[in-house]
């Protein structure tokens, strides 16, 4: 079937291409647009135009040289390490890493023969002597999920480049609207755009983007041959989202930094972490690398624990209990039982993670919206 033609117009809204298989006119022109000879696509499992479309867009937000486009974020995790990796080899780890990236490393790893060091990247020491041994890469969050640790990027690249090692950031909490990794010293940077990215809560997705053009064929080969590829849909769909992500990021990290303020005050709440109150262990680094800008994200502790937990979802039922992030709504989270469910009682224990414990992604509605509703429960 051929296409509809449109004259001297084109659609104001980039087009989904719904398509998973490209007709090609003969073997010649197959040949050469599998040796990048030709533009075009074959199959939408190796690339497709709406991820296509989308890693330029998030290429020129992250100031990078290429992206490539997964089929969520633990995906987009792994296009980063399966290339370099190798039975024997060692990679290092923040400490603070979101529930299922710790299994991924200590779990799925292992069963291949690589080794995980895991360290407080918040203690440059403690980095320091990690790097004294080979490693392949050094993986962090930009802010820790759940607590909202951030991490002295810089300080981190600059330890890994002596060692000749990749430093690999997830920037899901911060997007690039807070932080561009690459632009302070990281390889890689990966995104859960299931979250903020997005920003609807209606797409699954992950992206990588790097700087390194000798890195992007054998990250874009495991992709297509691990099948962590993306769909047009939600391709489209995120591309949409990109569009209002600086407006939402925005409105979305006022509202959470009035809340932390207002939740501080108010009665059964036992504490309040978010990068932007001057109590946070981190609060003046996160000024140094996100400016003005905090994030949506936070956590709070109510001092009756579980019970209280449920009490608060129950009666506080518009702010959802929904576990994940990143909504234009307001929606709430238990660490314990959800992002870190799998985690033993000592690590959760050393994380500061309760069982009373929180963690809010604060949306765009008005403030005083939020507080209303938050207040039912509290």
């Amino acid at each position: 079937m051929s296409s509809i033609p449109l004259g001297a117009t084109e659609p104001l809204v980039p087009p989904l291409y719904q398509s998973s298989v490209y007709t090609i006119p003969d073997l010649d022109v197959l040949d050469q647009i599998y040796n990048a000879e030709e533009t075009g696509f074959i199959y939408a499992r190796d690339s497709h135009p709406n991820a296509v479309g989308l890693a330029s867009t998030l290429t020129r937000l992250h100031s990078g040289a290429w992206s490539i486009i997964c089929g969520s974020g633990m995906a987009a995790i792994n296009a980063c390490l399966l290339p370099m990796l190798r039975q024997g080899d060692r990679i290092i780890a923040s400490n603070k890493l979101y529930g299922r990236t710790n299994q991924l490393f200590r779990q799925e790893f292992g069963r291949f023969g690589v080794g995980v060091t895991f360290v407080d990247t918040g203690s440059l020491d403690e980095v320091r002597q990690a790097l004294q041994s080979p490693a392949r890469a050094l993986f962090v969050e930009t802010m820790s999920n759940p607590m909202c640790r951030v991490m002295d990027l810089p300080a981190l690249a600059d330890m890994c480049k002596v060692r000749e090692v990749r430093l690999i950031v997830d920037n899901t909490f911060a997007t690039p609207v807070l932080c561009k990794p690459l632009s302070l010293g990281a390889d890689l940077v990966m995104e859960s755009l299931t979250k903020m990215m997005g920003g609807h809560g209606d797409i699954t997705l992950g992206s990588v983007t790097g700087v390194d053009m000798e890195m992007l064929p054998t990250i874009t080969q495991t992709v297509s041959i691990w099948g962590l590829a993306s769909n047009p849909f939600d391709c489209w769909l995120a591309e949409r989202g990109l569009a209002t992500l600086d407006l939402r990021m925005k409105t979305a990290s006022e509202n959470a930094a009035g809340l932390a303020q207002w939740l501080v005050e108010q009665q059964g709440v036992w504490r309040v972490i978010y990068p932007g109150r001057e109590d946070h262990p981190d609060h003046a680094l996160a000024g140094r690398l996100f400016g003005n800008r905090f994030g949506n994200m936070l956590c709070f502790e109510l001092a009756g624990g579980r019970d209280a937990v449920n009490r608060f979802m129950r009666q506080a039922s518009a702010i959802a209990f929904s576990p994940s992030l990143g909504s234009t709504r307001t929606t709430c989270s238990h660490p314990s039982t959800t992002s870190h469910r799998y985690e033993s009682p000592a690590e959760k224990r050393r994380q500061g993670i309760t069982d009373g414990l929180i963690r809010l992604s604060v949306g765009i509605e008005d403030i005083q919206w939020i507080k209303a509703e938050m207040a039912k429960g509290l």
